[in-house]
């Protein structure tokens, strides 16, 4: 056992952004991540009936969801053109090394799902060729195991590959022996993505590998001071600081609220949401997502929210848009019990709804994603107005007012 280290920042660039350079709302884009957000917790529901035998009450399994065939050829044919500065945007991403010596990936950090992936050497699409790609024969410390790793994507493609072990380093902290898939075939929907994978930070219960994750063996082999990382997002200077909270980040103290270690999220109940002060929806359960842009809730839900909001109206029915005036935009605020924390106007307002107009759209949407009917996900649009501790020793997820 190494003695405990203390803590390590991991700077992130900025996110992929929903609103286009003429600031009107990118459709396309978003109906492709609302897909992608459907398939990522549709898998991990599958991997939560296989590890535990079980899904939580209200926990469905939904159809592979599939990318509208309009919206595919408008994003294939912007893929081929050259990239806009909107487009060139990055996730929340920042640089790990994996094997000895290490061999170096952008990979985006999701606190909603719990596997470590990257493109494999042996992979040969064209998808991997613009990756950086692991060679377990270039490391001394790499060892394949047994089993397989399988994502299914709504254009039919997957991600999957083998299982490997081998040491993983981020931040400055290491972790031996970690499970991973290089992956051999890539999904396309990547291919305009400049990450080169995933490293999941959920728990071990919504794991693909069914092994433990990356921040979970970094406490058990004493690689971490505390067993919590917390993150700031923002448009400049984003950070995950492992083994602990960054408290230059935050000002006054973290409200935690204890989470529900049955669903495998990070899921905290008692939420409520209000719009400018006046309260909209009660006493739901919210799961806190950096793999996801926006908020989703159930539609029923959702469109009791916009109901508050003066001038609203559903912009789109098949992915669960609404629009409001964007010279009144809501102040929406959540509540677990305790404080109330805010969404700034320009974190809720994801662009005009066309060129020049008054409407714009809200970064809260309506869609089923078979987490039930009293469960709601929040992404960046939420975790961008606070700083988010995810606390494994406290089993809580934390918030505080940004510094």
């Amino acid at each position: 056992m190494q003695p405990r280290q203390a803590g390590g920042p991991i700077s992130l660039p900025k996110r992929s952004s929903l609103t286009k350079s003429d600031g009107t709302f990118n459709y396309d884009k978003a109906v492709a991540q609302t897909v992608a957000t459907k398939n990522k917790h549709r898998q991990n529901l599958i991997n939560l009936q296989n590890n535990t035998g079980s899904l939580p009450q209200g926990f469905k399994i939904k159809a592979l969801a599939s990318l509208p065939s309009s919206v595919e050829a408008n994003l294939k044919k912007r893929q081929s053109e050259a990239l806009s500065d909107e487009e060139d945007d990055e996730e929340w991403a920042g640089t790990i090394s994996i094997g000895s010596p290490g061999q170096s990936f952008l990979v985006d950090f999701d606190t909603g799902s719990s596997d470590l992936w990257v493109p494999s050497s042996s992979c040969t699409s064209s998808t991997c060729s613009a990756k950086s790609t692991y060679d377990s024969s270039a490391s001394s410390t790499s060892s394949k195991e047994s089993g397989s790793f399988s994502i299914e994507y709504g254009d039919g493609s997957t991600v999957s590959g083998p299982v490997y072990e081998d040491t993983v380093t981020v931040a400055g902290i290491q972790v031996s022996k970690q499970k991973f898939s290089p992956v051999t075939t890539l999904s396309s929907s990547f291919a305009s993505d400049p990450v080169d994978g995933i490293l999941g930070l959920a728990f071990p219960a919504i794991s693909n590998l069914d092994a433990d994750p990356f921040f979970v063996n970094a406490n058990s082999q004493n690689a971490v001071d505390l067993n919590e990382f917390g993150f700031y997002l923002a448009s400049s200077g984003s950070e995950l600081y492992l083994g602990g909270a960054n408290s230059d980040l935050y000002s006054g103290s973290i409200e935690y609220h204890d989470v529900d270690t049955s669903t495998g999220f990070w899921q905290i109940s008692g939420a409520s949401i209000a719009s400018d002060g006046t309260t909209a929806v009660s006493n739901f359960a919210t799961i806190i997502d950096s793999g996801t842009t926006i908020m989703y809730g159930p539609p029923s839900a959702v469109k009791e929210f916009y109901a508050q909001v003066s001038g609203s109206k559903l912009y789109d029915s098949t992915d669960g848009y609404y629009s409001f005036p964007c010279d009144s935009a809501p102040e929406v605020s959540f509540s677990w019990g305790g404080d109330s924390f805010t969404i700034s106007a320009d974190n809720f307002n994801l662009g005009t709804t066309s060129s020049g107009a008054s409407t714009c759209v809200g970064a809260l949407a309506a869609e089923d994603l078979g987490l039930g009917d009293s469960t709601w996900l929040l992404g960046d649009s939420w975790m961008k107005n606070v700083y988010t501790v995810f606390s494994f020793s406290k089993t809580a997820v934390g918030f505080a007012n940004l510094a």
